[in-house]
């Protein structure tokens, strides 16, 4: 399946290897500039979460409170009651973190697609590091508002493209329409 700007992780080293809890955070450009001590206090405060196959992590439209980041296994994001597949995500993939910042519903489902172990990061303990320890919490912040700078980019693009593409579509039936006449 193609990266898809939005939904993928465009920041991922593709690595399938088990790692422990340290290493998967300290990959992640969310957590990127933080230092091992800062590190060491996010692995602390993140939600051990575990799915089986084909269980709902969440639904579309339920309000969003947090990310999670896989550290083993595979979750499909799926848009709509077809469950139309955006993409498939794997270990050290992360998903959801925009509620982290924004209150709002979800704009697609998560499901297990087999056994999965997810660590949740969720809106509260950010707040929280964000009061008990300001630096660590705004690198944080920086980092997330980088990342959906990003994809937003991309996203643009893409739209960009499409509209283009749309564009020549309508033209070529023009054409055809006239042809007819």
């Amino acid at each position: 399946m193609a990266e898809d700007p939005v939904w993928s992780n465009i920041f991922k080293k593709h690595r399938v290897v088990q790692e422990n809890i340290f290493s998967v955070l300290k990959r992640l450009p969310i957590f990127q500039d933080l230092g091992y001590k800062e590190l060491k206090a996010v692995e602390r405060i993140l939600h051990r979460r575990t799915y089986r196959a084909d269980e709902i992590i969440f639904k579309e439209h339920e309000p969003g409170v947090g990310m999670y980041i896989i550290e083993s296994g595979k979750v499909n994001i799926t848009l709509g009651k077809e469950n139309k597949l955006l993409v498939l995500l794997s270990n050290g993939d992360f998903f959801g973190e925009m509620a982290l910042i924004l209150e709002g519903q979800r704009t697609a489902s998560a499901i297990a697609t087999e056994p999965t172990k997810l660590l949740g990061f969720f809106q509260p303990d950010l707040f929280n590091l964000l009061e008990t320890s300001p630096k660590t919490g705004n690198k944080i912040l920086t980092r997330l508002a980088q990342m959906i700078a990003e994809r937003l980019r991309l996203g643009t693009i893409e739209n960009r493209q499409l509209k283009t593409k749309l564009n020549q579509v309508k033209s070529e039936l023009d054409t055809l329409k006239k042809a007819k006449k």
